[in-house]
């Protein structure tokens, strides 16, 4: 049997960096791309994500029932995910005329730069296996 202190809070990794370079256009004086600095998550900051991006809204019957809207769930998933650069900096945002730092990502990428960065968000948290996946692995 293994030893349960692998599973200890002081043993496991915490904030998993990871840099990136989520577009081309971004470059330092030498002329090379510049990496975006991404961090791992926890739980708890997750659920702060969704919640933040549900609603109660009027179902059936008249009750309300929770709703989340994903493209705002992922937005918030990347501003927390995103070390470098600072997206809530005031001076940046004002660059682009937008306020808030899910604004700001829509404003200054492309959309296949976007996608690139939510791809990169999500496996650094964890969300990369494709469930039928994860069943395979099981079965086998």
């Amino acid at each position: 049997m293994s030893d349960l202190r692998v599973f200890y809070a002081q043993n496991a990794a915490i904030d998993i960096t990871e840099e990136v370079v989520v577009s081309e256009r971004f470059k330092d004086e030498q002329g090379q791309p510049v990496p975006w600095k991404l961090r791992s998550m926890t739980e708890a900051e997750n659920e702060e994500c969704r919640k933040a991006a549900t609603r109660r809204v009027k179902g059936k019957n008249g009750m309300y029932v929770p709703e989340t809207n994903s493209e705002e769930y992922i937005a918030r998933l990347v501003v927390a995910s995103v070390v470098f650069p600072n997206l809530k900096d005031a001076e940046l945002q004002s660059s682009y005329g937008v306020l808030g730092a899910e604004n700001l990502l829509r404003k200054m990428l492309l959309p296949g730069e976007y996608t690139t960065l939510i791809q990169k968000v999500q496996e650094l948290n964890g969300f990369d296996q494709d469930i039928n996946e994860l069943v395979d692995d099981v079965k086998n």
